[in-house]
């Protein structure tokens, strides 16, 4: 019920606009700090994550393929990493900001919330994670006041047509009739 008023309701829609603002801007000004500083190494933050990784109450590592992961490919790799974290961060905001392909910046948004909450970092990511989920539940409606109101729509009539052309047969198949050999079913 509430995922349905999330996704079909105006009033919604304009709440998820404040959200998603709120948000977006979180992920740009983090982006841009690390851009403009022109300095941004994760190295430390990388070593420290692996050095002081998350335990459980009996003091065993509880994401330990997280931790493998930090050393054997994002440690080697930071240069790669000091790129695509300020530009993430960077484009995932100026997605939320201006409302454009909303579900794919709150996705990879997300998704670097969990990777700093796999490292250990829990700052804000909390609130950002049940934010950045309402924001994904509400799908469209979430970037509705924003420049989704106008991409999404035209996607959907050009990329995702309502017709399928079969050129063997010359048949054309309009909803959800299917077509097997020459036959229709």
């Amino acid at each position: 019920m509430i995922v349905n008023w999330l996704r079909q309701s105006k009033a919604a829609s304009v709440i998820l606009t404040v959200l998603r603002l709120y948000v977006g801007y979180v992920w740009l000004t983090a982006g841009w700090h690390k851009l403009a500083s022109g300095g941004f190494d994760a190295s430390g933050f990388l070593k420290g994550a692996i050095a002081n990784p998350v335990k459980g109450p009996d003091g065993t590592v509880i994401f330990g393929w997280y931790i493998d992961f930090l050393q054997h490919i994002a440690l080697p790799n930071t240069h790669i990493f000091n790129t695509i974290i300020p530009l993430g961060e960077f484009i995932v905001g100026l997605g939320l900001l201006l409302g454009c392909l909303t579900t794919a910046a709150m996705f990879f948004g997300l998704l670097m919330n969990f990777s700093y909450l796999f490292a250990g970092s829990v700052s804000s990511n909390p609130l950002d994670i049940l934010v950045g989920v309402i924001i994904l539940f509400a799908g469209f409606n979430a970037g509705r006041i924003g420049i989704d109101g106008w991409i999404i729509p035209f996607i959907r009539k050009t990329v995702f047509k309502s017709k399928l052309t079969m050129k063997g047969n010359n048949q054309t198949v309009k909803g959800d009739q299917s077509i097997i050999g020459n036959q229709t079913s």
